[in-house]
């Protein structure tokens, strides 16, 4: 997988664009943020066994609280 490093302006000039083209070809994004901060961005195949949301339900009292407060949460419709 490769990796491309872009700007946060760019991501924010068309957000579904850019994302659309990282999940198409496979490379994780890396978005620069103001004061040389940084954040990765990269696509997960329906398929893919990741244990991530499973690991972090098991070891992570926060991460539950806020998964509980989302559930119970009003939910607007998908347009």
């Amino acid at each position: 997988m490769g990796i491309k490093v872009i700007p946060l302006r760019e991501l924010e000039a068309d957000l579904e664009r850019t994302l659309a083209a990282c999940l198409d070809s496979g490379e994780a994004l890396v978005v620069e943020l103001p004061e040389r901060r940084l954040v990765s961005i990269h696509s997960l195949e329906p398929a893919d066994d990741d244990p991530l949301v499973d690991e972090l339900l098991a070891s992570n009292p926060a991460f539950r609280a806020l998964v509980e407060r989302s559930k119970a949460s009003d939910r607007l419709p998908f347009s």
